[in-house]
């Protein structure tokens, strides 16, 4: 199975360094030097790191055969993409690897079907499941544990207990009908 483990952003110096957006939550493994990526678009690769280091809290890369600031400008938003085994799983049991819940179906805690788990977005302060709606509108699920009750693999479904309002805004129209918030009509 392939999976895209970063994005190549500009260069860095003038000795064939770029800055990468990583998308993995393991660049220790995925991004060490010696690993050989594929490419999208292909025609830029494979690549093979050389080195890696972080400068001011980004990942810098240097790939074999890049040398110079136009090589390394050239590459730039290059998606690196390393094979991994559909098997494998990450050691913490509380984790898991972005492949394993895109397609999840996700519903709530008393079996309402929200949607199924499009993409994951790795936000710097959180991760949140881009989940499609069944008419196609899309809602933004923090993958926390306050809110992800469950993630559960053979069933293929992940159970949240959503705050009222985030996966529709009809909580929070019977709580102003209820009188116990502001109704639109209060708005000036």
């Amino acid at each position: 199975m392939q999976l895209v483990v970063a994005r190549i952003g500009r260069a860095h110096g003038i000795k064939g360094e770029v800055t990468v957006e990583v998308r993995t939550d393991e660049p220790e493994l995925r991004l060490a030097p010696g690993a050989v990526l594929a490419t999208e678009p292909a025609s830029a690769g494979p690549l093979t790191i050389e080195t890696g280091r972080v400068h001011s809290g980004r990942l810098l890369l240097r790939f074999e055969g890049v040398r110079d600031r136009n090589a390394a400008e050239a590459l730039r938003n290059t998606l690196l993409i390393a094979e991994v085994d559909p098997e494998e799983r990450p050691e913490d049991e509380d984790e898991y690897y972005d492949h394993q819940l895109i397609d999840l179906d996700v519903v709530t805690a008393d079996g309402e079907r929200v949607g199924r788990i499009t993409e994951i977005s790795h936000l710097p302060t959180q991760d949140l499941f881009v989940v499609e709606r069944p008419d196609g509108s899309e809602v933004f699920v923090p993958f926390v544990e306050e809110i992800v009750a469950e993630i559960d693999l053979v069933e293929q479904r992940a159970v949240i207990t959503p705050p009222p309002g985030l996966i529709d805004d009809r909580a929070v129209r019977d709580e102003a009908a209820d009188g116990h918030g502001a109704s639109p009509r209060d708005e000036v």
